[in-house]
This record gives structure tokens, sequence and C-alpha cells, in this order.
């Protein structure tokens, strides 16, 4: 099975909020980058342009994005409320009902893919 079948499994076995999030978030990766590669690593969506750019984990009570290189990234709307302490690695944390600042998070996701594009 492809990484995108086994994401799609993935999205369909969470049939409450966290699947059609999850779906909402993938949508907007593939916005910012087109070329952008799926995998599936630990039993979650993994985005890759040379290199591991953003994971989308679900857990029981939230989803969580996390940017693999989020320490080096600027945050200009301060999204990020997960993992602060962590080296290279920061997260947002989204639990039912949230708003998604569509337009900031795809400044953020446009800097962790031009990030990683420069490595």
């Amino acid at each position: 099975m492809t990484p995108s079948k086994q994401i799609d499994t993935h999205i369909s076995e969470l049939t409450d909020w966290r699947g059609a999030l999850i779906t909402r978030l993938r949508k907007l990766v593939h916005e910012i980058d087109p070329e952008i590669t799926e995998e599936f690593k630990w039993g979650t969506p993994v985005f890759i342009h040379n290199g591991m750019v953003v994971a989308l984990g679900s857990f029981k009570d939230h989803v969580k994005i996390n940017f693999f290189q989020g320490a080096s990234l600027e945050d200009p709307h301060k999204l990020f409320n997960a993992g602060l302490e962590a080296r290279k690695t920061r997260g947002i944390d989204f639990y039912k009902g949230d708003k998604v600042n569509e337009q900031a998070l795809k400044t953020l996701l446009n800097s962790a893919v031009a990030f990683d594009t420069n490595k």
C-alpha cells in the first residue's frame, strides 16, 4: 500500500473531528508545496521535502502538527504551543473546537518548507 493510501486509511479510521482536521491540515500542506511527498511513519502522516518537514499526529484528545525544524523558524503569530523546550522541533496542538488560523499556519508552513529546501 502506498503512503498516501495508508494516510487515507488512517484518516478514515478517525471518525470524529480529528479525521476532518487532519484532512484539512494535509490539504494546507499540499497547497503550500505541491511537490511535497507523503510518508507514513510511526503511525502518522509525515511530509517530506529534502527531509521531514511536518508530521500530523492524532491523539485521544487532540491533533498535533509537529514541525521537525520548528525551533529554527520564526513564529510571528505565536502558533507554537507544544514542545517549546525541545532543541529542534515545535508543535501546535489543536483540541476539539479550536479555530485554525489558516493564513498564519500557511506562513509557518511556507517557512518550514523554505528552511528544509535551503538545508
